[in-house]
């Protein structure tokens, strides 16, 4: 049982008979009296409650050393206290750490799936549009070696017509002939005179001097005409023959867009065409510019500013897969590679290597943009963004 004793307020020092527990003690202050609930250290009966025959000397001595230990249990249990909050927040860290770490990871973990399934679309739609390529590429061997055959076949027949004709002459001149008199005959050859000498005409041509560029004129088709309506070639009708190879092409080529039944005139033409896509795009109308770049490509699909122009509309709606084939099929139309076509180039390396970055394929993107660096390498927006690239791909820059 603990023991329970009352003291009046005026009384300050007791020095009890023998140690109790401090730990489990309590004091209670009320009604002027101070009840102290005190437990003993040892399971003994008190001769009486306070030391007696304690001079001042040594009750000074005892109080200094109860202060003491008190001081160094106030210490310890400060001290016990800080370690076990330290070993708390260490705790409380590596639990955050690790919680950290695991988000870290599955976030990582979903950008590689992400980048691993843009990847496999990208070669996919690389395969896709190979195959569609070569399936394009065989329909127009197939037409041209179909064409061919037909105008082989056309010139057999004109040439049998030919024949034919100087057959019937021959037989005609020669039934004439045996019809005349011997003396008659005799005559004639007597009054044919002798052959001409042989000799070369020289024949020069005004040289025809083309301002277009060389891919867009039709130099080696005016080449193809004179050739084949040349009296050397002994082809009088391969000049009408190529004549006619262009106009099929021209009646095919207006005949299969539907569209160009409701255009006035002047709004059949593809430059027209891309004015009315910028006019468009400036307008952030970026779905009509798109539908007027459309037309005018299939007016004409060998301008590489309609492919390049549409690629932008298709960035702006973040159709990047067509922005990526749109610039490319530009480059592919911009060449050769020279001066006058520097800045085009440039353009769509830096479309094509904009939209790689967005599908987050950035070793491609910057690919693109140092191919653009090459062309203009004090273009300063273009070697920011290259360094930027270059920051993702090394993990010291976050995406934006």
């Amino acid at each position: 049982m603990p023991l329970q004793v009352s003291f009046p307020p005026f009384l300050f020092e007791v020095f009890l008979y023998a140690p109790i527990d401090d730990e489990s003690s309590k004091a209670k202050i009320g009604n002027n009296t101070i009840i102290f609930t005190l437990h003993k250290k040892e399971a003994a009966m008190w001769e009486t409650l306070s030391v007696s025959g304690v001079d001042k000397e040594m009750m000074q001595r005892i109080r200094e050393k109860s202060i003491l230990q008190a001081q160094e249990r106030a210490k310890e249990a400060t001290e016990a206290k800080a370690a076990a909050r330290r070993e708390d927040q260490k705790y409380t860290l590596s639990v955050m750490m690790k919680i950290e770490e695991e988000e870290r990871k599955k976030i990582e973990d979903m950008k590689e799936n992400e980048r691993i399934k843009a990847t496999k679309e990208l070669e996919a739609w690389k395969e896709h549009q190979r195959k569609a390529e070569e399936q394009k590429r065989f329909q127009r061997e197939e037409k041209s070696h179909q064409q061919e055959k037909r105008i082989e076949e056309e010139g057999k027949k004109l040439k049998h017509k030919s024949l034919t004709k100087n057959s019937a002459s021959r037989n005609l001149a020669t039934k004439g002939r045996n019809s005349e008199n011997i003396f008659f005959e005799k005559l004639k050859e007597d009054s044919i005179p002798a052959p001409r000498s042989v000799g070369n005409i020289q024949i020069s041509f005004t040289p025809r001097v083309f301002p277009t560029a060389l891919r867009e004129s039709q130099v080696a088709e005016e080449e193809e005409f004179w050739r084949l309506a040349s009296p050397r070639s002994g082809c009088w009708h391969g000049g009408w023959r190529w004549l006619h190879k262009q106009a099929e092409a021209q009646r095919a080529m207006n005949t299969d867009i539907p569209e160009l039944c409701d255009l006035k005139e002047e709004e059949k033409n593809p430059e027209w065409l891309k004015e009315k896509g910028n006019k468009l795009f400036a307008t952030e109308n970026y779905f009509a510019a798109i539908n007027a770049y459309n037309l005018a490509i299939r007016l004409n699909n060998k301008i590489p500013l309609l492919y390049l122009n549409r690629a932008a509309c298709h960035l702006k709606l973040r159709n990047l897969h067509k922005a990526i084939e749109d610039s490319s099929k530009a480059l592919e139309l911009l060449t050769p590679p020279v001066a006058a076509n520097a800045n085009t180039r440039m353009k769509a390396h830096v479309r094509r290597g904009t939209a790689f970055c967005q599908l987050e394929l950035y070793v491609e993107g910057l690919q693109d943009y140092e191919a653009a660096l090459k062309i203009d390498p004090s273009n300063k927006i273009v070697q920011n963004d290259a360094e930027k690239i270059r920051n993702i791909i090394q993990g010291t820059e976050l995406k934006c």
